[in-house]
């Protein structure tokens, strides 16, 4: 046996195979992967889904955009508002020189009232963030004794309240040693 007589044998048993396939109605091995999808498949599932894949592959973006979109903006004018802000009421001698954003008035009150009031009126400060504010007490002129009642209990009264730091005399015109102003710790930096 020669190599024609090998290679007439061999073309005689492909053309065989083929007859038998066709007649048993078996398709040929497909080289495609297991479980993935005909191009039936591929378009039944794009007409599903209403998306068109091609179009969104071939779709450009600008490179710009797509920076964007993953890292977001950021507003660097309103991130420096926000720390001069913060940073603005570090030194001392700007808070000293500010006005103070609240006033209460103890004239006439007795020593307990007093501090209920300064209680509720600190606390509704605290609450509306203000970071300075004035307690006018008066001088004592009228207090029986030798000591003035409510400035000694303001003293105190600042002195207890871990919300309240610095605390200071006005001048002449803003009270003097009558009233009191004081800096509210807990919002300086918010």
């Amino acid at each position: 046996m020669d190599f024609g007589d090998i290679l007439a044998k061999w073309d005689e048993q492909q053309k065989n195979a083929v007859k038998k396939q066709k007649e048993s109605g078996k398709n040929q091995v497909s080289h495609k992967k297991a479980n993935a999808p005909d191009a039936e498949e591929k378009a039944r599932a794009q007409q599903k889904k209403g998306f068109d894949f091609v179009a969104e592959r071939e779709k450009k973006i600008n490179p710009q955009e797509l920076w964007l979109r993953r890292y977001g903006t950021v507003d660097k004018d309103a991130l420096m508002e926000q720390e001069e802000e913060r940073t603005k009421y570090a030194d001392r001698s700007e808070l000293v020189r500010m006005r103070p954003e609240a006033r209460i008035d103890l004239h006439g009150l007795k020593r307990d009232e007093a501090w209920e009031r300064l209680e509720a009126f600190v606390t509704e400060c605290e609450m509306r963030r203000l970071k300075k504010i004035l307690i006018v007490h008066g001088k004592g002129i009228h207090s029986n004794g030798s000591d003035p009642v409510l400035g000694e209990m303001v003293r105190k009264f600042i002195e207890s309240d871990k919300r309240l730091g610095t605390s200071g005399h006005p001048d002449a015109s803003g009270g003097g040693k009558g009233a009191t102003w004081v800096i509210l710790k807990n919002n300086l930096f918010r």
